[in-house]
């Protein structure tokens, strides 16, 4: 009979910008601090939170801006920002050393708190990592993630709801036509509604994240990450195609590629692999 998968409980932290959101399980063994991609919150990770947290301590927060984390200070937050509320937030919870995993955006917030702050962060997961050219980064930058404030007559739920299915259809999302249709499963309406209600609390301030990932200069960046590294990403990632890049700017660091979460045993699979790279260290 397998493990019993460990339960998620939910808790605030605060920092100087506000309550910090997190979700967490397991404990004992060296914590593993997560790091959620955008648009959503750290609930889009509560597949591999569950599966790693079998043998260790687990806290994913919600960054800024996300979920039920505070906003952040300003409108043009970059992810410097990010990663310092981050570590703030990690030290509140009373965690000194850990191991770290960032997917897509928390990516980019854990390349920078493991330059920041190397005697705390261990080992490093960066799953699922971008690397644009400048034109598609200014594409990206002006049509991504957009704003949709709140209409009298409702629309706006519609527009969010759509934004996070055609996320899975499309990549990037806004270009609609057969060239640029993903060959990956639209997740069941339960699981895009969860996704969308995530967004919807954090209407007016889910693309500050967003665009601070999207304009974050990894090419100068991600070299001088020193901690040691796996580069990870899900075979069906919209990233995928800049792996190799990615790779190149971080010739020491080990490269996987994943099944992903889509299902629980593609979730225990993932998890397997990332538990070889972190207990590697121990």
């Amino acid at each position: 009979m397998s493990q019993a998968l460990e339960p998620i409980r939910r808790g605030f932290v605060d920092i100087e910008e506000g309550q910090v959101h997190y979700r967490t399980a397991g404990d004992g063994g060296l914590p593993l601090v997560m790091l959620h991609p955008s648009p959503g919150s750290s609930l889009m990770l509560a597949p591999l939170i569950r599966e790693l947290a079998r043998d260790r301590r687990v806290v994913a927060l919600d960054t800024l801006g996300n979920g039920d984390s505070a906003p952040p200070p300003s409108s043009s937050a970059a992810i410097f920002d990010f990663a310092d509320a981050h570590l703030r937030g990690v030290s509140a919870l009373g965690i000194e050393q850990f191991d770290l995993y960032g997917s897509h955006t928390g990516g980019n917030i854990a390349c920078e708190m493991a330059i920041a702050a190397p005697r705390l962060v261990r080992r490093l997961v960066l799953d699922g990592m971008s690397l644009y050219a400048s034109d598609e980064q200014a594409e990206l930058l002006r049509e991504y993630a957009r704003e949709y404030p709140p209409r009298p007559d409702g629309t706006h739920l519609m527009q969010v709801w759509s934004f996070v299915r055609d996320a899975y259809l499309f990549w990037p999302w806004y270009r609609q036509d057969a060239e640029h249709r993903r060959d990956v499963d639209v997740p069941a309406a339960p699981a895009l509604h969860e996704k969308t209600v995530e967004v919807l609390k954090a209407l007016a301030t889910y693309h500050i994240p967003y665009r601070a990932a999207i304009g974050y200069d990894k090419a100068a960046r991600l070299p001088l990450v020193a901690v040691p590294t796996l580069l990870a990403c899900a075979g069906n990632d919209m990233l995928l195609r800049y792996f190799d890049a990615v790779a190149a700017l971080m010739p020491r660091a080990e490269k996987t590629i994943t099944p992903g979460v889509a299902t629980q045993a593609d979730a225990a699979e993932t998890a397997r692999l990332f538990r070889a790279f972190l207990d590697g260290g121990a």
